[in-house]
C-alpha cells in the first residue's frame, strides 16, 4: 500500500475521523496467482513473479488498500513449517500442512523457535530483505507484519481434531502447546518488523480455529494468548484480528484482547457486531466473499456493500469482504466495492 493509504487505514483503525471510509481487502496467495495468470509454485518460488503480481494488483486497484501489503507468505505454511509440521506443495493451490506432533508430551523435546533459521520463516525474512528497497522505490510501504494465530498454528502442528479433544482431555498440555506457539508467533512478528524496518506500525493475526470454541473455552484457551501477542507490541501500533469462522459466542469479549480491528464473517450482521463490540473495535467487513465476491454480480456486490455502509453510517468501519479475496473473484466485483463507497459518500 501507499503511505497515504496506510494513514487512512491507521486513522480508521484507531477510530479517528477520516475523510472517506477506507476500502481494504486481504489479498494473498489463494487469489493472487490466479488473478495475474501464474501458478502457485511460481508465485511462491520466483521472486520476480511475486513482485510483479503484487505490483499489478496495487496498480489495477489504486483505490483499494491491499492488506497487509506486499505479504511474504506461503499460504498457511510458514508458522507450522518452523514448528515441525510437514508441508506439501502443488502447482495450482497454496501448500497444505500435515501435523506431526502426535503427543503433547513430545513438546519437551522442542526448542524455542528461531525465525531467522527455522522453516519458511527464514526464507520469508530473507525475501523481505531482498525485496523491500525495490518495493519502497516503487512508491509503496510495508506497514504491517502478519502471522497465523495460536489456535490455528497449534492445530496445524498437533492436528485440529486432536487439539479440540485435548482441550477436554489434557488442558494443561494444550496450554503448554499454546504458550510455545505464542512465543514463536511473537518472535516471528518481531523478526519481520526487524527485517522490514521502521515503516512497520502494525500486526495482523489470523486465527479461524478460535471460532470452534465456546465462550468459556475462548476465555481460557484463546483470549490470554491473543492478548499476549497484542501486549508484545507498542500500544500505538495498529492490531488487526481476522476470524471468518464463528465469533458470536465471544464477540462481546474480543475487544479486551487489545486488537483495534476485527475482520469477520458476513454471517454476523455488522449492526450486531457494532453493538456488541461497543465502539471499542473498528469493523473490517463484511460483504460475502464467496456468494457475492466470487459468484455475485457487480450490482449485488455494490448493494451488499451499501448495506454495510448504511448500517454503520460509515463509522468505525473499514469496508471489506467478510474474509480474504477468494480464488476467482473478478476485477469488476472489486470495483463494485469502490463504486459503493463513492455512492455512499455522495449521498451522505
Amino acid at each position: 500500500m501507499r503511505q497515504e493509504q496506510w494513514d487512512a487505514f491507521k486513522k480508521a483503525a484507531k477510530r479517528e475521523a477520516v475523510d472517506s471510509v477506507p476500502l481494504a481487502l486481504i489479498v494473498d496467495s489463494p487469489w493472487m496467482p490466479g488473478y495475474v495468470g501464474i501458478n502457485h509454485l511460481d508465485y511462491f518460488l520466483d521472486p520476480e513473479a511475486w513482485f510483479q503480481a503484487n505490483l499489478k494488483v496495487a496498480s489495477d486497484f489504486p483505490e483499494v488498500i491491499p492488506f497487509p501489503s506486499w505479504w511474504m507468505e506461503y499460504g498457511m505454511a510458514i508458522e507450522p513449517s518452523s514448528m515441525g509440521a510437514r508441508i506439501s506443495f502443488v502447482a495450482d493451490q497454496p501448500p497444505s500442512q500435515h501435523a506431526t506432533l502426535r503427543r503433547l508430551d513430545d513438546l519437551d523435546g522442542m526448542v524455542p523457535i528461531d525465525p531467522w533459521r527455522d522453516g519458511f520463516m527464514s526464507l520469508a525474512l530473507h525475501r523481505y530483505k531482498m525485496q523491500k528497497q525495490r518495493i519502497f522505490d516503487a512508491g509503496y510501504i510495508i506497514p504491517v507484519v502478519a502471522a497465523r494465530g495460536p489456535l490455528c498454528t497449534a492445530g496445524f502442528v498437533h492436528d485440529v481434531n486432536s487439539l479440540m479433544m485435548n482441550i477436554l482431555d489434557d488442558s494443561a498440555g494444550v496450554h503448554r502447546l499454546l504458550s510455545f506457539v505464542t512465543d514463536g508467533i511473537i518472535a516471528w512478528l518481531k523478526a519481520q518488523a526487524e527485517a522490514i524496518g521502521p515503516c512497520v506500525e502494525g500486526i495482523f493475526v489470523l486465527d479461524d480455529v478460535v471460532g470452534f470454541l465456546s465462550r468459556d473455552a475462548y476465555n481460557e484457551f484463546a483470549a490470554p494468548y491473543l492478548k499476549r501477542i497484542c501486549d508484545a507490541f507498542p500500544r500505538e501500533w495498529v492490531k488487526v484480528y481476522h476470524n471468518d469462522a464463528s465469533i458470536k459466542q465471544f464477540l462481546d469479549d474480543l475487544p479486551d484482547t487489545g486488537f483495534d480491528v476485527l475482520n469477520f464473517s458476513h454471517k454476523v450482521d455488522i449492526a450486531e457486531a457494532a453493538r456488541r463490540t461497543g465502539g471499542r473495535m473498528t469493523l473490517m467487513g463484511n460483504v460475502s466473499p464467496l456468494d457475492l465476491g466470487v459468484r455475485g454480480t457487480p450490482e449485488a456486490v455494490k448493494a451488499a456493500a451499501l448495506d454495510v455502509l448504511r448500517k454503520t453510517e460509515g463509522r468505525n468501519l473499514i469496508l471489506s469482504l467478510g474474509g480474504g479475496v477468494s480464488p476467482g473473484m473478478p476485477a469488476e466485483n472489486i470495483r463494485a466495492l469502490v463504486d459503493a463507497i463513492r455512492t455512499f459518500e455522495a449521498n451522505r
